[in-house]
This record gives structure tokens, C-alpha cells and sequence, in this order.
């Protein structure tokens, strides 16, 4: 999201003033212009009391995204550092699944019963549903 800023003239990042001492983090409740230096969104969720187990798998997928592991990005040739990616934007997930009812619908045809013309008929109802939706 810090990134957004470069590409659109109007968006400026600010984030909150923070004070780390021996690995405990305290939000100074001060807003500061630029972007945050680093995630501190398990540290949110500790104090919002999620569980211990989700924190920890929490941090172990921030390490390995800080790292670069994983992410299969090239390295700079005749170097051990890897190139930053910028192949592809960044995809949003859904937060819920799209269209469900019509999902189930489809996993419910049996269409090894039916005949090519029922089979496109299914087809041309199940697309006209998708785009009302």
C-alpha cells in the first residue's frame, strides 16, 4: 500500500509514531508523514489478544515475506541478491466466495446424464446468472 503513493499523485502515506525497546512495541499515538518502516500488524494483534498459535504462524509467513523466500523472484546475475519483483501486481483475495449458490449448483449437475442441447441450455442459465450477480 506504501507503494501507492508513487504511482498516484494525491496519496501521501502517514502512519503512527512507534518505540520499540527489547521487543516490545508501544504506538505513541502521534501520526507521522511516510510510510511504516516495517509491518507491525502482529503486534496489533497481540494486543487485540488473538491467539498465541495464529501469532506465531503469523510471523512465521512475515519472516519468510521479509526474507524473499518462497517468492521464486530472480536473482541478479553474478550476485546472491535478489531483484525485486515487479513482474506482476499483487492479486486481491476475496474475503468471501463470489458467487456460492451458483458454485454448488454447478457441482450438483449430473452431466453425464444429460444431452448436449440440456447441457448448453444449463450453460446459457448458469452464465446469465453470473453476470446478474
Amino acid at each position: 500500500m506504501v507503494e501507492l503513493a508513487s504511482y498516484l499523485p494525491r496519496v501521501r502515506n502517514f502512519n503512527v509514531a512507534v518505540s520499540e525497546e527489547g521487543g516490545k512495541v508501544v504506538f505513541l499515538r502521534k501520526i507521522i508523514p511516510g510510510g511504516a518502516d516495517k509491518s507491525y500488524g502482529i503486534h496489533v494483534a497481540q494486543l487485540a489478544g488473538l491467539p498465541r498459535p495464529v501469532l506465531s504462524r503469523a510471523q512465521d509467513i512475515l519472516t519468510e515475506l521479509e526474507s524473499g523466500v518462497g517468492e521464486g523472484r530472480p536473482r541478479a546475475a553474478g550476485t546472491g541478491v535478489r531483484r525485486p519483483r515487479r513482474e506482476l501486481p499483487a492479486e486481491q483475495l476475496a474475503l468471501f466466495a463470489a458467487m456460492p449458490a451458483l458454485l454448488e449448483e454447478l457441482q450438483k449437475l449430473d452431466i453425464s446424464s444429460m444431452t448436449p442441447l440440456e447441457a448448453l441450455n444449463k450453460l446459457y442459465e448458469l452464465q446469465q446468472k453470473a453476470k446478474e450477480r
